[in-house]
């Protein structure tokens, strides 16, 4: 007892000096900027709030480019997507030793998944459960980036999305807020490390705040409208979770919310977002935010760029509307001069908190450019990583993995198409350097492998569909052969062949911005080359390219084993390969819910109950809610992946079956590892709250472990429940949590689970 008193009492000083340390840094710098802003005139000020696009720089000639001109006017407060250390360090020198005041910019980049060493796209990502793995993935990104001259990334996007029509799905994390919110920390912590000044860490932008991932009918920028209980309970932990763990800045989306665009919306950017949650950065719109809301209807540019200002907008990105009339609104009486000092001041923290002030060239060093980027560590950590983020989706005989033997015929139009394996926003990624899977195969079969190719068919048949699903320097190039031709000699193939690998989906453009899909099935003629594998006899196994959730019902009732293998960075093609061959036991697990068809979405798991619930594992019956074409069920529930063993769950035990109070309970579950090989399972915890003031979710995620298991191998989980696990924002959004009835449940993902009862009192 003596021992613990004295380690509490340790622990209030250590926790007394960072307070104070931080209370005095934080004063320092108040005083650094207050000096400067005293020396500001108001166009200057107004110059900090504008980050325009850099356009093509050359190195040594900044200074004369039209950008370099507004910069030595004090006009610019940043730029965004120019990297290398040359052209940055050009630029910022016009800053610092042209301009009056000498004011450093900010430099940002889309950095969404790892810089030229890229990592899986973040929906793939996220089926890691693993957030020691994803924090890592940020941290190289971040190490990358800056070595570059990068200091500050437009990443996580973590936009909870349910309507897999929409192509920005692959970018954030799903459809769950709670593990949306845990990605959103780990992503943050990643970017942007312990201490911002140092210069291997970026300021990280969390983004689309808010509600992006909602748009209507899954169409980009569209309308998105929904209650404050749904938006409080389902769609704004994530951006809380990026808030909470220091998030230097957040980017506001481009659609409406209750009427009012993001970029306008007073209620978001100052009401919850800096009363509530108690943000301390800075506000960037996204590119032409400002602008956009002219289109909307809010009136000129003028008009919105004041409307912007006043909601709590700090920075205009590329439409330069605060630049060119925030001045006139001051004079006018638009806007006050608090406003443009508040905004102005935002941005000149971020740049004291990042170290510029102290040194412009802190992410200026050509030897960490030369020796920090594109690593064989690095590489090897991406190779690592993509590999536990794919997702055994079927495995019907064990037909996976592979032998290092025999002859396998890898067939489909992305079986050699490296330049789309890194995926959509991969900006700084060098294609040629990527890692196909016909390469991936070559190189670690072994040599005791005949390994034949075909491309089999087109991406789709529709040759302008498939040039805007291989933009970005992304193209299938089609060398003249008819699709009879192409189909005949992946049959040739298929016949010479003891197993038949069909590497099919999407591209790597038809998910990501302004890539939104009515259909969400595999392209018709690539469905129709896997129904003429199939018709051989041979054995197929489907590697699934996606960035969304797919309609794959044919595919999971007709295909043996489907791997499903997102978009896996510049290392796809050997992580796919470990997995293939089983150097690598899967252990992803879906982050979405996969539907039947499009007719279903949005389909998620922690869905309502409705009055006239259908019975579980039923269809059809009149006066239910169900559909008379199809049952309600997905192919695949969120959480969902297997592994090339088997895990068995004993019963779920509780510690208690009544509660009250601040009590804990602790709920227990033995795993074991049934099968004959090694392998990692996600344990997930989901709690239904039975009866409530307002209608509560059937099950809604509290938890996830993900462990290690040797063969024969049992290990016991526990999770310990608090009434904190309980709480949600009721019809008042007050955020607490109400006496009665829980259903606590455990299990590999959100269908399969073992349940037992609480009963827990205040």
């Amino acid at each position: 007892m003596k021992f613990l008193q004295k380690l509490l009492i340790l622990l209030f000083l250590i926790a007394s000096v960072h307070v104070k340390a931080q209370v005095a840094q934080d004063a320092k710098m108040k005083t650094f900027i207050d000096a400067l802003m005293k020396k500001m005139t108001v166009d200057e000020k107004i110059g900090q709030l504008n980050l325009p696009g850099s356009g093509d720089i050359t190195t040594g000639q900044a200074g004369s480019s039209d950008i370099g001109k507004k910069i030595t006017e004090g006009k610019v407060g940043g730029l965004f997507n120019i990297k290398s250390v040359s052209k940055i360090r050009d630029v910022q020198k016009v800053a610092v030793e042209q301009s009056r005041l000498k004011i450093p910019l900010i430099f940002g980049m889309d950095v969404i998944h790892g810089y030229q060493t890229v990592f899986p796209i973040p929906l793939g990502l996220s089926c890691s459960w693993d957030m020691p793995l994803i924090e890592r993935s940020a941290r190289i990104a971040a190490t990358e980036a800056s070595a570059d001259g990068i200091c500050w990334t437009f990443s996580p996007m973590v936009d909870i999305a349910r309507d897999p029509r929409w192509g920005r799905i692959a970018e954030g994390n799903g459809e769950d807020p709670y593990l949306g919110y845990q990605i959103a920390k780990a992503m943050v912590k990643g970017y942007q490390g312990d201490d911002l000044s140092k210069n291997n860490t970026i300021m990280a932008c969390v983004k689309h705040y808010a509600l992006y991932g909602a748009a209507e009918a899954g169409r980009d920028y569209n309308t998105t409208d929904m209650s404050r209980l749904r938006m409080f309970n389902e769609y704004l932990p994530p951006y809380k979770g990026a808030v909470d763990a220091g998030a230097g800045s957040v980017m506001s989306s481009f659609n409406e919310v209750d009427g009012i665009p993001a970029t306008a919306n007073k209620f978001l950017m100052t009401d919850v977002l800096r009363k509530q949650w108690g943000f301390k950065g800075f506000v960037v719109t996204d590119y032409t935010g400002n602008n956009e809301m002219i289109e909307h209807g809010l009136g000129d540019l003028q008009t919105v760029s004041a409307l912007a200002l006043k909601a709590g907008i700090d920075m205009d990105m590329v439409g330069e509307g605060f630049l060119t009339t925030l001045k006139k609104s001051l004079q006018e009486g638009k806007v006050t001069q608090k406003q443009i000092d508040d905004a102005c001041r935002l941005i000149l923290e971020a740049k004291y908190k990042l170290g510029l002030f102290d040194d412009p060239y802190r992410y200026c060093d050509d030897k960490r450019a030369a020796t920090e980027i594109y690593t064989s560590a690095n590489r090897k950590a991406a190779r690592e990583t993509a590999a536990d983020c794919l997702v055994l989706l079927k495995n019907k005989n064990n037909l996976l993995p592979l032998k290092k033997s025999g002859t396998i015929g890898l067939i489909g139009p992305l079986a050699d198409a490296k330049e789309n394996m890194p995926g959509t926003w991969s900006v700084a990624a060098d294609f040629s350097k990527a890692i196909s899977v016909l390469q991936g195969l070559k190189e670690t079969e072994g040599g005791n492998v005949k390994l034949l190719y075909a491309q089999g068919s087109f991406l789709d048949d529709d040759t302008l569909f498939e040039q805007r699903a291989g933009m970005f320097g992304k193209s299938f190039n089609r060398d003249g052969r008819t699709k009879e031709q192409l189909l005949q000699e992946a049959l040739n193939i298929a016949s010479q062949s003891d197993v038949i690998v069909a590497a099919l989906g999407e591209s790597a453009e038809m998910t990501g911005e302004s890539s939104s899909l009515s259909s969400i099935e595999i392209p018709q003629t690539q469905k129709e080359l896997l129904a003429a594998l199939l018709k051989t006899g041979k054995p197929v196994v489907l590697l699934l390219f996606t960035g969304r959730p797919l309609a794959v019902k044919w595919e999971n009732e007709n295909v043996p084993a489907i791997l499903n293998v997102w978009f896996g960075g510049s290392e796809a093609g050997y992580a796919i390969s470990d997995v293939l061959f089983g150097d690598v036991n899967p252990s992803g697990k879906l982050t979405t819910t996969w539907p039947q068809n499009v007719g279903q979405v949005p389909l998620y798991y922690n869905h309502k109950n409705t009055g006239r619930p259908l019975g579980e594992g039923k269809w059809f019956e009149k006066f239910r809610s169900n559909y008379l074409d199809v049952s309600n069920d997905p192919v695949y529930p969120f959480g969902y992946g297997l592994s090339y063993t088997n895990f068995t769950y004993g019963d779920l035990k509780l510690s208690d079956s009544s509660l009250k109070g601040n009590q804990a309970l602790t709920a227990t579950t033995t795993v074991t590892n049934s099968g004959n090989k090694d392998g990692k399972e996600v344990v997930q915890l989901y709690i239904r709250d039975v009866v409530g003031s307002i209608t509560r979710p059937v099950k809604e995620l509290k938890g996830f472990q993900k462990i290690f298991l040797k063969a024969g191998e049992s290990k016991t989980v526990t999770f310990k429940i608090t009434p904190n696990d309980l709480k949600f924002y009721n019809s008042d959004l007050k955020y607490d949590w109400e006496a009665g009835d829980f259903v606590i449940m455990v299990g590999g993902n959100s269908r399969d689970v073992k349940s037992a009862k609480v009963n827990w009192q205040k």
